[in-house]
């Protein structure tokens, strides 16, 4: 009989292309997976993978296996949840992406009442963008997928995954202090403003430059707390979330778009696990860290 967590290793390899990255999937050392692998070959009396520069890639074999290995761990998955269901218990182990913004904002609410309602639970969490989240939930390495979705760039989600709608989240372009536009406006007004945004391949860049083609940031920065700093220094100009900002800075304010960009933040799981205790109770703690903070955001915005 094929061993369980040598058809994991497989798995894993094959989703990721190298050990190193693997290991990093399973929470086990870069050694452990290719003694695994190693394993898993001298039991199936097969060459499974093969070098191919720093990557391994898999042989014809290590293919087929890797195919029913998915089957498998989904099969798995669907057993423990139909097993949690049963019990009704919110235990075991939960693996969340989500991107940077609702990582500051959302889950330090949520999680706290995960711990504190649910000590049986563990919970891991991966901040990522969201084309990766929506992959990583594909493979089944994350349970649950917390993603900024704009509809000019639409994330594309496969079958077999169930999503809804936290809710709308808005931007709003923030200028420095003494800047001239006001009130209102539109991004074409702010065509021809040096624009400080997050780095290209961020689902914030991309509705970006497709809402204003032609434009490129001169700056390209990780977080929405550095580009206020620059706003607020005068070097240019950017649309930020609300969900992304607290108090603006000394130096910065906040000019309302028309019409105003928005951007749904969603919650997608697989359909395999959706009734799964501890997805549930996930998504009534975000749905409550929403509520939360959007009452917060009224009280800036007015």
């Amino acid at each position: 009989m094929i061993d369980l967590g040598r058809l994991r290793a497989l798995h894993a390899v094959a989703s990721y292309g190298t050990v190193l990255a693997a290991g990093e999937a399973l929470r086990c050392t870069p050694s452990a997976v290719s003694q695994q692998l190693t394993k898993l070959e001298r039991e199936t009396g097969s060459t499974l993978v093969e070098k191919d520069g720093r990557r391994l890639r898999l042989t014809e074999a290590g293919r087929i296996l890797a195919d029913h290995a998915e089957r498998v761990l989904t099969s798995l998955q669907e057993a423990e949840t139909a097993l949690a269901a049963h019990r009704d218990t919110v235990t075991g182990r939960l693996t969340v992406s989500t991107f940077a913004t609702a990582c500051r904002a959302l889950l330090p609410h949520a999680l706290r009442k995960l711990t504190d309602a649910h000590p049986g639970l563990g919970i891991s969490v991966l901040e990522v963008n969201p084309h990766e989240g929506v992959e990583l939930l594909r493979r089944g390495h994350v349970d649950l997928a917390v993603l900024d979705d704009w509809p000019e760039v639409a994330l594309r989600y496969p079958e077999g995954i169930t999503k809804v709608t936290l809710g709308e989240d808005h931007a709003d372009l923030i200028v420095p202090a003494d800047h001239r536009l006001r009130g209102k406006a539109t991004l074409e007004d702010a065509r021809h403003e040096r624009w400080i945004g997050v780095r290209a391949g961020d689902v914030c860049y991309e509705y970006l430059i497709r809402s204003l083609p032609g434009v490129i940031p001169d700056f390209q920065v990780g977080e929405f707390e550095t580009q206020l700093t620059l706003i607020a220094a005068g070097l240019g100009v950017g649309l930020i979330p609300r969900l992304a900002r607290a108090e603006l800075p000394p130096g910065t304010r906040a000019v309302r778009v028309d019409p105003i960009p928005t951007r749904r933040v969603v919650l997608a799981w697989r359909d395999s696990a959706a009734a799964r205790p501890a997805i549930r109770a996930a998504e009534q703690a975000l749905r409550e860290a929403w509520k939360i903070n959007r009452e917060r955001q009224e009280l800036l915005v007015r």
